[in-house]
């Protein structure tokens, strides 16, 4: 052994003894004499204090003699060492965590209450950039041993400690991306013949109506069950929970009409069924306040069919479900910055969610206790979650603004100039601006706002008149070489990308094609613009040639609004969708000879499981790489190539 290792374990031996004499001393002087005396390296000295602390506290965990008030004890003379320098920031941290992950649930949650307590020292300046990330993963790994259902106060008070140490900027406490918790799956029974709500409606009422009378008192009158409580309305009652759990889903065509439908259907039966606000409410409200507001808390909801009747006579399960829509239609309409382009409302979505919008806060004023109160706080928290939308989209900047430094030097400031040493004398109020050129610049108008608006001050030419030398020079009837080119000019290449992003829509549509240079692009550009070039640009200035040329599919300059044949020739949205249904499973046949790539198909499965979905997406995929060239005539080729004829023949006749 070297003489090095010697030393080390002497030196850790020394200080465990020390350790265990400022335990029982319950000081750390002795501790810190031991520190002082033993001669060598600072940084190392630190090093075999804090494996010495770590030993210590390992023993007392092996013997099990120690208990809580001893681990806190060392625990307490670890941050006193980091106050007075001898040992590392990290070591009670990494202390902390030794005793959670060794203890059970129940004596961690007397050690995390000394966590709590101690939020200020670990927000120090001497902790907090040393523990943070301590704390985070000890606090995860305790929220992974904990059940939601049956630590629900535990788990809270973790979550409610990290939102204290951590400042609200911290990134990693934030869900910046918009994602949701798709792992919360509401469990219910999904199979008709396994139910039970195909008894008689009356024996059912007399089940309500024995459980009822067992909770109400002798003068209440309980509501007869009116509403027929059958497994279709149960099965679509429950199934909107998972549109409530993954929202981006009601941005797809098929799933919105699901989630509309279920939807009327189940306010309806709210809307038909009023709560009575007369007998059971004003007990339940009486109730609360007599027990200081301490209710029992469900964190998941129970689907039992046997509840169901109860459960839609709640007043807190009915509220529950109304604000649930309240925070799904907030996030459909809202502006949120990793919202995909694709997520986009029509109009009658819209319309649909604002009339559904007053009807739910309708619904939670007619509810009691104290529905018109209980609205009028829900609205305003909604309106209140929109600042902090906005602020995530503006990337969660620092609420901590840095103080002025009032120590720095002050320059001495220069006396302010009378207007009379720079404004003109007379009439013409001339103002001397220190440089001949620059003064008859300034004095050209006397109102130089009013000068900038002028007309003549607009200098930005229209897109035809850009762009007409590029759409002759790329008419193939003109020959012009690809070199010769006005789109190969690098200025023409800016001068062109900075006019396209004010005057042309095209610039900012969304688009799967790659292209290796800037002249590739502005050549597709140029051929989207040649196609919108307005009617009174005479075609011999365009177009050079003979008649025979209009004949010629590759005519980039005919005007799109003259050729409604080749419109009609592409695919319509209904035609996909035909082909989607009919492709099938079979999909991927059709993508080879539509020339789609492996990272294109990848992507497609990845955003959808449906099979008839996967196959709209391939063709949607396609439609939007060819553009125009999108036609039946080309999608009937690759049909027939991939051996499916049928489809192709479907596909012309239609």
């Amino acid at each position: 052994m070297s003489p090095h290792s010697l030393k080390f374990v002497d030196t850790k031996n020394k200080f465990s003894a020390s350790i265990t004499s400022a335990l029982a001393d319950k000081n750390s002087k002795s501790l810190i004499n031991t520190f002082s005396q033993i001669i060598g390296n600072e940084a190392e000295k630190k090093t075999t204090l804090d494996q010495a602390l770590r030993g210590v506290l390992g023993d007392q965990i092996v013997e099990k003699k120690a208990g809580c008030d001893d681990y806190l004890s060392l625990i307490y003379l670890s941050i006193d060492a980091v106050t007075e320098g001898i040992s590392s920031a990290t070591t009670p941290f990494v202390l902390l965590g030794d005793v959670l992950d060794c203890l059970p649930l129940d004596q961690c949650d007397k050690i995390f209450s000394f966590v709590e307590e101690n939020v200020s020292t670990w927000k120090s300046n001497s902790f907090y950039t040393a523990g943070k990330n301590y704390l985070l993963r000890m606090c995860n790994d305790l929220l992974r041993r904990l059940s939601k259902s049956q630590n629900t106060v535990f788990c809270g008070r973790i979550q409610l400690f990290l939102a204290r140490l951590f400042p609200l900027s911290e990134k990693s406490g934030l869900n910046l991306q918009s994602q949701f918790n798709l792992d919360n799956i509401t469990v219910f029974n999904k199979n008709e013949q396994e139910s039970t709500l195909g008894q008689k409606h009356t024996e059912e009422k007399e089940d309500c109506m024995e459980v009822e009378e067992g909770e109400m008192g002798e003068d209440d009158a309980p509501l007869p069950c009116s509403i027929p409580i059958d497994y279709n309305l149960y099965r679509k009652f429950w199934t909107l929970q998972d549109y409530f759990r993954n929202p981006v889903q009601c941005y797809e065509k098929f799933s919105w009409m699901t989630f509309l439908k279920y939807s009327d259907e189940t306010l309806a039966v709210f809307k038909s069924y009023k709560l009575d606000d007369m007998q059971a409410s004003k007990r339940k409200l009486e109730e609360m306040r007599t027990s200081g507001g301490e209710h029992v808390y469900f964190a998941k909801f129970l689907t039992s069919e046997k509840l169901m009747d109860l459960q839609l006579s709640d007043s807190n399960f009915r509220r529950h479900i109304l604000l649930q829509y309240l925070i799904l239609f907030q996030y459909l309409k809202g502006q949120v910055k990793f919202k995909s382009s694709t997520c986009v409302l029509n109009d009658d979505q819209t319309t649909w969610i604002e009339e559904t919008t007053k009807l739910v806060y309708q619904l939670l004023r007619e509810t009691p206790p104290d529905g018109d109160k209980f609205a009028t706080m829900v609205e305003h928290i909604l309106n209140t979650e929109e600042n902090w939308n906005s602020w995530k989209n503006e990337g969660c900047p620092s609420f901590v603004k840095e103080r002025t430094v009032d120590d720095k030097p002050k320059r001495p400031t220069r006396k302010r100039q009378a207007p009379e040493d720079f404004l003109g004398k007379g009439p013409d109020r001339k103002i001397f601006m220190g440089n001949d050129e620059l003064t008859r610049l300034w004095n050209l108008n006397p109102d130089n706002m009013e000068a900038c608006k002028s007309d003549s001050r607009e200098f930005m030419p229209s897109l035809d008149e850009f762009f007409t030398e590029a759409i002759e020079q790329a008419d193939p009837a003109n020959m012009v070489e690809e070199e010769y080119k006005v789109v190969r000019n690098p200025n023409y290449g800016w001068r062109a990308l900075r006019l396209l992003s004010r005057r042309s829509p095209h610039f900012f549509q969304p688009t799967n094609q790659k292209f290796k240079s800037l002249a590739d692009y502005l050549d597709s550009m140029v051929s989207k613009l040649a196609k919108e070039l307005p009617k009174d640009i005479p075609s011999e200035e365009i177009k050079t040639g003979e008649e025979d040329d209009d004949d010629n599919g590759d005519n980039l300059l005919k005007d799109s609004n003259d050729s409604p044949s080749i419109q009609s020739k592409l695919v319509t949205n209904q035609q996909m969708d035909d082909i989607a249904a009919k492709l099938g499973a079979q999909w991927k046949m059709l993508a080879s000879h539509l020339e789609m790539k492996a990272v294109e198909l990848r992507e497609i499965e990845t955003d959808s499981e449906d099979v008839d979905m996967q196959a709209k997406l391939l063709l949607v995929a396609w439609q939007d790489r060819e553009g125009t060239q999108a036609t039946v005539e080309n999608l009937t080729t690759a049909l027939n190539a991939a051996g499916f004829s049928q489809i192709a023949d479907s596909l012309n006749e239609a």
